[in-house]
C-alpha cells in the first residue's frame, strides 16, 4: 500500500482546509473526495481511498454541515426571534423549543430584538440569509414590513405569546385572560380591594393588551359583586423609577385603610416593583400585596416569597417548534390557536400580614 507524503506547510496551515485542499494533497479530483465523503468508497480503489483518508486527517478537514445540507436542499435550521432575551420568559421558551428541535433533527438560530420593534424586518432578513426553513416569532408585532418579508420568503411561521397584526400563522400562547382572573380572584379572596396592574408599555403588544383588558373587565364588572373594588393600570419603563414609586404611593393613598394589591405583568416588572418597595421601605404582604406573572427560580426566595402565575414556558416552546415542524413536513391546515392555562403559586407576598408599625406613604 502506498501513500502520498503531505507537505508539512499544508498540514500546519492555520486556514480552514477546503475540499480542494484535500484533493490537491491527495493528488485526486474534488469529485473523488466528494465520493469518499459521501461514503461511496466502493467507487474508489483502496489506494485512492487511503490517500484521501490520510489527507483529510492531516489537514484536519471537516465538511461544512451547512454546505452539505444545502446540497440536499435542506438546512435543518429554524430561526427564532425573541423580543428580549433578558426576559426569563424568552429564555424558558427558547429551551423548550430547542429540545423539540433537537429531537426532530433541527437546530435553532436565535435573533434578539432587544425590545426594538424596528429590527423585526432585519431579523427576518438575517435569518433568511442562513437558509432557515421556518420561523418561530416572539416579537413586538408592530413592524408590518416583517410580515411582508416572511410572506416573500414563503417560509412557515409560528407566533409565540404575541400576535402579529399582519400575519396569519399558528399561534401558541398563555390564556392571558384566564391567567389574569387567577391572580385577581386570589387577591380579592385575600381581602385586597384597591388594585394596580403594572405593565411594560402596552401599546401594540398583544399579550400585554389582553392582560390589561382582562384586568379592567374584572374590576369594572358589576356582576363580580365585590364591594369597593377598584383598579388602575400603570405602564412602567426601565428608567422611570420615580414614576413607579409615585404610582405605589398613590395606590396606598387610594386604599385608605383597605388592602392594596399589585399585579405585575412579567418577571422584569416584578423586580421593578420589588425594588420600588425596597426604596419606599415597605414589606411584601404586610404593606402591599403582590402577584407577578412568570415564576422564576428566585421567586420563592425574595422576601416572604413571591406569589406568581407560572406559565408553561417549556410546553409553549415545545408546541411552537412542534407546530412549525409539522408545517415543514407538509401539514396544510388553516392557522391554529393554542392557548395554555397558567398556574397560581401563592406565597407570602400576597398574604396579608399585620403591619408592625405605620409606614410613611
Amino acid at each position: 500500500m502506498s501513500t502520498k507524503k503531505l507537505k508539512p506547510s499544508a498540514a500546519l496551515s492555520p486556514a480552514r482546509a477546503t475540499i480542494a485542499d484535500v484533493a490537491r494533497e491527495a493528488g485526486v479530483s474534488k469529485a473523488t473526495v466528494s465520493r469518499f465523503l459521501n461514503h461511496r468508497e466502493t467507487l474508489l480503489t483502496p489506494d485512492i481511498a487511503t490517500r484521501v483518508e490520510v489527507a483529510i486527517a492531516a489537514l484536519a478537514y471537516s465538511p461544512s454541515p451547512m454546505a452539505q445540507a444545502l446540497k440536499r436542499g435542506r438546512s435543518r435550521l429554524i430561526g427564532l426571534v425573541v423580543a428580549d432575551v433578558t426576559n426569563p420568559f424568552s429564555v424558558a421558551v427558547l429551551r423548550g423549543a430547542e429540545k423539540a428541535c433537537q429531537q426532530a433533527g433541527y437546530l435553532l438560530m436565535l435573533f434578539n430584538l432587544g425590545n426594538d420593534s424596528s429590527r423585526e424586518s432585519e431579523a427576518i432578513k438575517a435569518l433568511a440569509a442562513y437558509q432557515v426553513e421556518g420561523f418561530i416569532l416572539n416579537t413586538l408585532g408592530a413592524d408590518a414590513g416583517a410580515a411582508a418579508d416572511v410572506a416573500r420568503h414563503g417560509k412557515p411561521v409560528v407566533l409565540v405569546d404575541r400576535r402579529h397584526h399582519d400575519m396569519q400563522a399558528d399561534f401558541v400562547s398563555l390564556d392571558n385572560a384566564g391567567a389574569m382572573q387567577l391572580a385577581l380572584r386570589h387577591l380579592v379572596k385575600g381581602g385586597y380591594r384597591e388594585l394596580l396592574f403594572v405593565s411594560e408599555p402596552i401599546r401594540d403588544v398583544s399579550s400585554r393588551m389582553e392582560r390589561e383588558a382582562a384586568f379592567r373587565s374584572f374590576v369594572s364588572d358589576p356582576n363580580t359583586d365585590i364591594p369597593d373594588l377598584h383598579g388602575k393600570t400603570f405602564e412602567s419603563t426601565q428608567d422611570d423609577t420615580e414614576g413607579l414609586d409615585q404610582a405605589l404611593r398613590s395606590l396606598r393613598q387610594r386604599a385608605s385603610g383597605r388592602l392594596p394589591g399589585v399585579i405585575s405583568s412579567n418577571a422584569v416588572v416584578t423586580l421593578r416593583v420589588v425594588a420600588s418597595m425596597a426604596r419606599l421601605g415597605w414589606r411584601l404582604g404586610a404593606d402591599l400585596g403582590l402577584v407577578g406573572f412568570d415564576d422564576t427560580e428566585w421567586s420563592p426566595y425574595i422576601g416572604p416569597g413571591l406569589s406568581t402565575i407560572a406559565q408553561p414556558t417549556d410546553e409553549l416552546g415545545r408546541l411552537a417548534a412542534g407546530c412549525l415542524i409539522e408545517r415543514l413536513k407538509g401539514l396544510d391546515l388553516p392557522p391554529r390557536q393554542i392557548l395554555l392555562s397558567g398556574h397560581l403559586l401563592p406565597r407570602g407576598s400576597s398574604v396579608a400580614q399585620a403591619p408592625q408599625a405605620a409606614l410613611p406613604i
